[in-house]
């Protein structure tokens, strides 16, 4: 072979092995149209893996491609960066509400729920003094360092400013709110599940979490009450009374986000590049099989819910939803 053959072939493995490429799960396609790019909060990270473990076993010719972020990061890889996507499932439904729909989505489902903790490593046993009516005094202390998430990237940030706020008024400790989120800003990370690290190198001493998160991860944590858990429906009037700014669709355009019960929500993207395929999947999320996983992994179903977009939902994925 002559020497500029070999340099050619040489450079042009080289461009290949440099090509960024998604997390895959799952078989290889026979033909490149078996494939199905979905973008999901961080949260859904370990139910999601089982989930297409076992959609594989059905669709053994489908490779999934994974990407994990904030839930509103991932909304903006779809709406600013025009990232394909063929399913798109978010730790907060109103993020598909508010900012994909109607442009970038037609419909929504809600389907799973959970809630708010803090976690902490369990082999500090120190650690495990704070408790349920002690945390807020604790996570003041200078001495103890502890991590959230950004608000304008993921729903779990937003989620812990609005729990500070409704802990302010629920401990009868003016100005906490404040003060707590005014802590430790060198802590703050893109989405929940990049603070887990930061757990098991001793770097934080505590963080705010979903609850499936931490007990997907043997973390030990404390629950918090229901009047600000971001959990019960019967607290939906309270949680309301606290309030966020965040980021809106268009750049310097805010969305006041109020507190209220955790419910995730799910979409196929109106350009979905294999729309038949990404039904398939979602079909199989919502089914009783892969509700299931979800349920044991700590995120209780909500499938059958309510739909404000109902009329839009694909036939087939209808009976997951209620229009009333």
């Amino acid at each position: 072979m002559k020497k500029r053959n070999i340099t050619q072939l040489m450079y042009l493995i080289s461009v290949l092995l440099s090509i960024p490429i998604l997390h895959s799960c799952g078989s290889q396609p026979k033909d490149s149209n078996q494939e199905l790019i979905i973008f999901h909060a961080g949260s859904l990270s370990v139910p999601f893996k089982e989930v297409i473990i076992e959609f594989n076993k059905i669709y053994p010719e489908v490779k999934i491609l994974t990407e994990a972020a904030g839930s509103r990061d991932c909304a903006r890889k779809i709406t600013d960066l025009k990232k394909a996507c063929d399913v798109m499932a978010s730790a907060d439904y109103t993020v598909i509400d508010q900012l994909l729909i109607p442009d970038f989505a037609k419909w929504n489902i809600r389907f799973a729920s959970n809630e708010m903790v803090i976690a902490y490593n369990g082999n500090n046993q120190e650690l495990s003094q704070i408790d349920s009516s002690n945390w807020h005094e604790i996570l003041l202390n200078d001495e103890i360092r502890f991590g959230r998430s950004e608000p304008n990237a993921d729903p779990c940030g937003y989620r812990t400013v609005l729990l500070a706020k409704l802990a302010e008024k629920h401990y009868n400790i003016p100005g906490f709110a404040e003060k707590v989120l005014a802590k430790d800003h060198r802590f703050i990370r893109p989405k929940e599940t990049d603070l887990i690290a930061l757990i098991e190198t001793n770097t934080i001493d505590y963080f705010f979490i979903y609850r499936s998160v931490a007990e997907q991860h043997g973390l030990k944590y404390i629950q918090l009450p229901d009047a600000i858990n971001l959990k019960s429906p019967q607290f939906a009037i309270q949680y309301a009374s606290a309030t966020v700014d965040l980021s809106g669709k268009e750049p310097g355009s805010f969305i006041t986000k109020s507190g209220e019960p955790m419910v995730y929500g799910i979409t196929i993207p109106s350009n979905a590049p294999h729309e038949v395929l990404a039904i398939k999947f979602v079909d199989f999320l919502l089914s009783n099989k892969g509700m299931a996983i979800m349920e044991k992994n700590g995120q209780p179903s909500l499938v059958p819910a309510f739909s404000d977009s109902f009329t839009n939902i694909p036939e087939s994925l209808k009976k997951y939803a209620r229009n009333n």
